[in-house]
């Protein structure tokens, strides 16, 4: 499994974890560090993850927006946790890391929902993904994105529990 694949699977599961965990006070920070404590990944998935969870966190209002306005019939709120946090991932992908290609952001979302998600969670993750690169490419083949801010983050000293 590639580097970036294994970050976008922590990104998940920290997601999933603060998620779930955010009404009793875990924050996203203390949810990297636990899965770091139990769970040993490379340096580089986890400085990547790293990226991928904080501007998550950072941009979660922009996001679930965009997600909401391509989700027919669907609030973000009443998404499954876990389809969710991998929309979440890819659309922050799309709109700030130019080295993703959305085409390979989307599909990279549909194997983690193959792997983390239900049986529906693919093709639904995957109609979403497709109405949010409309509105990010809209000119198929320009290669250019829509202008966005700089979401991603530094990573910090969380990236070293396991003493690397």
């Amino acid at each position: 499994m590639g580097l970036r694949r294994k970050a976008r699977e922590i990104a998940l599961q920290v997601l999933f974890s603060w998620d779930t965990q955010a009404e009793v006070g875990l924050t996203p920070e203390e949810a990297f560090r636990l899965h770091q404590e139990n769970f040993h990944s490379p340096k580089a998935a986890r400085e990547f993850a790293y990226v991928l969870v904080s501007g998550v966190i950072s941009n979660l209002d922009v996001l679930d927006g965009l997600i909401s306005r391509c989700s027919k019939n669907w609030k973000v709120s009443r998404m499954g946790i876990v389809d969710r946090n991998i929309l979440r991932i890819s659309v922050h992908e799309m709109l700030s890391l130019s080295d993703v290609p959305a085409p390979v952001s989307i599909n990279e979302a549909v194997e983690l929902a193959k792997r983390f998600g239900t049986l529906e969670s693919g093709p639904f993750i995957n109609g979403i993904l497709d109405a949010v690169k409309e509105i990010v490419e809209p000119e198929a083949g320009s290669g250019e994105r829509a202008p966005s801010s700089d979401l991603a983050a530094e990573p910090s000293a969380l990236l070293q529990p396991n003493g690397e």
